[in-house]
């Protein structure tokens, strides 16, 4: 299952990730964690420290090997350097699975211990001094909607993406590339913002769309997201002494986490688990191909000097039964 978390900047997407991935580790669920935030916060809150997170290889500095190792014997797409951000795959292809070993996840992840229980880390890479005033971090993320792009993941397997703050996410079409996308929002008026644009943009594409409402305090902050956003508000979370032992480099077992809380990451794998049922994989194909002739168009013919159209394996339908190349 693909699950995104998305939210204002400051609303603890970043925590509520962290979190649910712990909750996936706990039921020894496959599960990759993904940082595609501009702010790499993901790996320190999964209890690395600063320097072990920054020492994550950055998904965006091996794109080469990606690239390379996705297209396989793909033969619509004549080297890896005429792919781009949004090339689908197709007869061919090399494609990812979660739970196994492959050139990306030896290159790129690293395995933490959680819970008892192993969870690869993938992470974009932060901004460096030579990406400044001339690169977009959009750039960076594109290596993250290859990858998701070419994943094959079936129910119990997990890649968790914690996206980058607030619409940004909506400048690529990696936003459809979930199978359910919790909104992370406080009780506030700048915290709801987030999510009227993110439930108007979503709509238009059937984005499965649930508000987890996050540092609320009491009944007035419940009534105010209840008012706001209406049936989509999922769960609600509250001040927590776990987290906050845990921001501080006190990691504490899941399980004394409070009971309240515990309670939420419950519904929150309810949910993720129960969106399998309205899985649909042709939609998702297509609309994968619909974005890449978008990018095709507006910038990506220009760039590689090819019609990327021509990437555009039409007979294939990414599937869990889509065999892999030998």
């Amino acid at each position: 299952m693909k699950i995104a978390f998305v939210g204002k900047g400051g609303s603890g997407k970043t925590t509520l990730s962290s979190l649910f991935v712990r909750r996936l580790a706990t039921a020894r669920l496959p599960v990759i964690a993904v940082d595609a935030d501009i702010n790499q916060h993901l790996g320190v809150a999964l209890g690395l420290t600063e320097a072990e997170a920054a020492d994550v290889p950055p998904l965006g500095g091996r794109l080469p090997l990606i690239k390379d190792y996705l297209r396989g014997a793909n033969p619509r797409i004549a080297s890896a350097e005429t792919m781009i951000k949004t090339t689908p795959p197709g007869e061919g292809s090399r494609l990812l699975r979660v739970n196994e070993d492959n050139p990306v996840y030896d290159a790129c992840a690293r395995t933490l211990s959680l819970e008892g229980s192993d969870v690869r880390l993938l992470a974009t890479g932060p901004f460096t001094e030579a990406d400044l005033g001339v690169a977009c971090y959009h750039s960076k993320v594109g290596a993250v909607e290859l990858c998701l792009n070419h994943l094959v993941d079936g129910r119990d397997e997990y890649m968790v993406v914690d996206m980058t703050a607030g619409s940004d996410s909506f400048a690529s079409g990696m936003f459809t590339r979930f199978d359910m996308t919790f909104l992370v929002a406080e009780p506030t008026r700048k915290g709801v913002a987030v999510y009227r644009q993110y439930r108007e943009y979503a709509a238009d594409y059937g984005v499965p769309l649930r508000v987890v409402g996050n540092k609320v305090h009491g009944p007035d902050d419940l009534a105010f997201l209840r008012d706001e956003v209406g049936e989509d508000l999922l769960v609600t979370l509250g001040q927590s002494d776990w987290v906050r032992a845990a921001e501080k480099g006190r990691a504490l077992p899941l399980a004394e986490l409070e009971e309240a809380n515990r309670r939420a990451l419950d519904v929150l794998y309810e949910t993720a688990d129960g969106s399998y049922e309205r899985r649909d994989w042709e939609r998702y194909t297509r609309q994968m191909v619909h974005f890449h002739l978008k990018n095709a168009e507006s910038w990506g013919n220009a760039r590689a000097g090819v019609d990327l159209a021509a990437q555009v394996d039409p007979a294939f339908v990414l599937g869990e039964r889509t065999a892999q190349p030998a």
